[in-house]
């Protein structure tokens, strides 16, 4: 037998017989005076339509004060631009802290053929897989974020340096007549 077996009793000869317990029980709250009659058998009890005294509430926590959120009103910006830029800039600042090269990310903010905005940010080809993440994941969690900062539509297009280099050249640049 060991000093711990010995401590709490677990293999002693001794029996000890265990003292019954009565379930403790809370007092129950006091009910306001009835002013209408008992219904009478068969019938529901009529309902109350009048709210509980203020003492039967529950008290204010002690030490927080009521907590009360302000809500910003539903009015446009003067600039309906201005999200739309915060957002490229919170996009910005989450792909640099993304990827292994944060001095090649770019991040562009221009209108489509269909006057939608987007939001295009280019990365290393290297870091391409770490803005987008297993199944996409990281990539739809970037675009939920901009759009939700965004204040309104707007597309987020991602790119390699690589890919965003292609896509220039194809562009047809104006001649300059030489």
């Amino acid at each position: 037998m060991s000093a711990f077996d010995d401590e709490f009793g677990l293999f002693s000869e001794t029996v000890v017989e265990e003292v019954e317990r009565e379930p403790t029980r809370r007092a129950p709250a006091p009910r306001a005076p009835q002013t209408q009659a008992p219904p009478r058998s068969g019938q529901a009890p009529p309902r109350s339509t009048q709210a509980p005294p203020r003492s039967a509430q529950a008290p204010p926590r002690p030490g927080r004060p009521p907590m009360r959120r302000e809500r910003r009103p539903n009015t446009p910006s003067s600039d309906p631009w201005a999200g739309h830029r915060r957002a490229t800039e919170l996009l910005s600042f989450l792909a640099r802290k993304l990827v292994a090269n944060p001095d090649t990310v770019a991040v562009e903010l221009f209108v489509d053929e269909s006057a939608q905005p987007v939001i295009e940010l280019i990365v290393h080809p290297d870091d391409l897989g770490k803005v987008i993440g297993r199944s996409g994941r990281v990539a739809h969690a970037l675009r939920t974020i901009v759009r939700a900062t965004a204040e309104g539509r707007v597309a987020v297009d991602i790119l390699d340096s690589e890919e965003a280099a292609e896509g220039s050249e194809d562009d047809p640049q104006p001649d300059d007549g030489d």
